[in-house]
């Protein structure tokens, strides 16, 4: 008999970088220019991670996590509309706790990792939602299936890190439906909406 598995839908959400920004030259047509790598803080695996939330049986909200994602965000709490987020999540990092349920996650009955073993958030365009505070679009790509989702991301802070690097924060949270996803297993006694809280430090 199947152990009851928990499942994740995450996404490894992050917000990439920075101010699409436009250089206008002389001349009949404005050149665009991608957004300043300048901008951008490199997330640090070490100091970042994704909590899932998933209602076990109708009764309580489990957790799991993943960590060490990878990628870029930018956020200047002065222009929050200029937010962006590029995240990679590695399904091999998932941990919910027990290790034959870690097991069957990434089997094909949730995740299928070994087909589809990254996760992946890119954003597409943020708009200011407050003091510190954005709704970031952008495309969740999750077995294989690509659709867009929206996180509320918050500016968390800054700092200075060893050696003097500039280090910033943020932390973005959204709902998906996991079978959206083709993600169908046990759907009904365990949650198919999934509540996804990524929290990130960069450095540049």
């Amino acid at each position: 008999m199947r152990t009851c598995p928990l499942c994740v839908g995450v996404a490894s959400v992050a917000l990439s970088a920075g101010a699409a920004g436009w250089l206008l030259t002389a001349g009949p047509a404005p050149a665009a220019v991608a957004p300043a790598v300048a901008d951008a803080f490199a997330i640090d695996p070490v100091h970042s991670g994704v909590v899932y939330s998933i209602k076990h049986m109708g009764a309580a909200n489990f957790r799991g996590m993943f960590h060490s994602p990878t990628g870029t965000f930018a956020f200047d709490p002065a222009k929050p509309e200029a937010a962006s987020l590029d995240v990679t999540i590695k399904l091999d990092t998932l941990v919910s706790n027990d290790a034959k349920r870690d097991q069957h996650l990434k089997s094909a009955d949730f995740f299928s990792a070994k087909e589809f073993p990254t996760i992946t958030f890119k954003s597409t365009s943020a708009k200011a939602s407050g003091d510190k505070t954005a709704e970031v679009a952008g495309d969740l790509t999750l077995r294989g299936v690509t659709k867009p989702v929206t996180a509320r991301v918050t500016h968390t802070g800054t700092g200075e890190g060893r050696g003097g690097k500039k280090l910033a924060g943020v932390e973005a949270t959204f709902t998906i439906k996991r079978s959206d996803f083709g993600m169908t297993y046990m759907v009904g006694p365990l949650g198919d909406e999934v509540t996804l809280t990524v929290f990130l430090e960069g450095a540049k």
